[in-house]
């Protein structure tokens, strides 16, 4: 290969991983349908991330993966399936948009250190974070709404949504507070699958009034999926990370990454250990079949097997691409393997 060839291919990749770096999931594209809206509308749009909706899509996977596993343990019907899902649909969409408008506000500062999160709508002065606070409560209230889907009182949902309310309030701070902001992140993500059980009515633990004398009860096989869940979260966060780890290594900013730095790997093939052991554990517990174990297991174990031995944490390109495309494979699978197993025993 010429010198020519091989500084053409170098400067490509940098053009590349700018672009990339730039757009991403930075809430400052305004490609694609975004072009068509009016400009006093895109920035709200871009605080809220609906273009790409990577954060509503990672926010209703949990979601999903709580429904089908109720629906399977308790033999629901397809149409109560649907319908759950179609409402936990509509309240992740608004918990997406108040999250990600809130993270904006408190992150302005950290955002302005950073070149992929400095055009941002409100670092780069396109929205005040008073405009963004009023945009922010009323996404909450609509999420709000959602609650009262919940087959439960009203005051029994808010307590039960109530881990989800205080970690998404806290995540923005975990940054500055802690080197593992991606285990607040898992674990509020991963409420999700509490929340979709709790829609179908099949509640994943109980206790009994104070002094009642009744034993707490937790359900083993969605413990397993929620603490898979949040293993699967620190995974593809980290790689997310690696997107700005000089940036934040100048700024202050906490993370796996930060922390592991040319030692993510490792972590990483660990982490897809224990997540594909609870993924068995679970699928045990729960009597799953051979579908579950092929697609949702296997498939797993294949995805982020592929994505740890493939990203390059060294390049920003590279570990956007595999973000962007590697959570489908995994959320995917382990969508697929429930429907296929909910499916197979619901025929049965």
């Amino acid at each position: 290969m010429g010198p020519k060839r091989k500084h053409w291919e170098t400067t490509q990749r940098q053009v590349g991983s700018t672009k990339e770096k730039e757009v991403g999931y930075g809430g400052n594209d305004r490609s694609g349908w975004l072009v068509h809206l009016p400009d006093s509308w895109v920035p709200y749009v871009q605080l809220a991330r609906l273009s790409p909706p990577a954060g509503l899509c990672l926010i209703y996977f949990p979601h999903i993966f709580g429904i089908l596993h109720a629906a399977i343990l308790q033999k629901s019907s397809p149409s109560e399936v649907l319908r759950t899902s179609a409402v936990i649909l509509g309240g992740s969409f608004f918990v997406s948009n108040a999250i990600h408008i809130w993270n904006d506000i408190i992150d302005a500062p950290l955002d302005a250190l950073v070149e992929r999160t400095s055009r941002r709508p409100i670092p780069r002065g396109a929205l005040t974070k008073q405009a963004a606070l009023v945009f922010t409560a009323t996404q909450a209230a609509g999420a709000g709404l959602f609650l009262s889907s919940l087959p439960y009182p009203l005051s029994q949902s808010v307590l039960y949504a109530m881990p989800s309310i205080l970690l998404w309030t806290y995540y923005p701070w975990a940054k500055r507070h802690t080197s593992c902001p991606q285990l607040v992140l898992g674990s509020v993500l991963a409420w999700g699958i509490v929340v979709g059980s709790l829609a179908m009515g099949v509640e994943p633990f109980a206790v009994g009034p104070v002094g009642s004398g009744v034993k707490p009860r937790v359900d083993l096989s969605t413990s397993c999926l929620v603490a898979a869940s949040v293993i699967w979260t620190m995974i593809y966060d980290t790689v997310y990370a690696h997107l700005d780890l000089k940036d934040d290594l100048k700024a202050g900013i906490k993370s796996l990454a930060v922390l592991y730095r040319d030692e993510t790997k490792p972590l990483l093939w660990k982490l897809l250990g224990l997540m594909i052991t609870l993924l068995l554990v679970g699928g045990t517990a729960s009597d799953m079949g051979i579908l579950y174990f092929i697609i949702a297991v296997g498939g797993t174990a294949a995805s982020l097997g592929l994505l740890i031995a493939k990203v390059d944490l060294n390049d920003a390109s590279s570990c956007w691409w595999w973000f962007s495309n590697g959570f489908w494979s995994v959320g995917g699978s382990i969508t697929g393997g429930l429907i296929a197993e909910y499916l197979y025993q619901h025929t049965m």
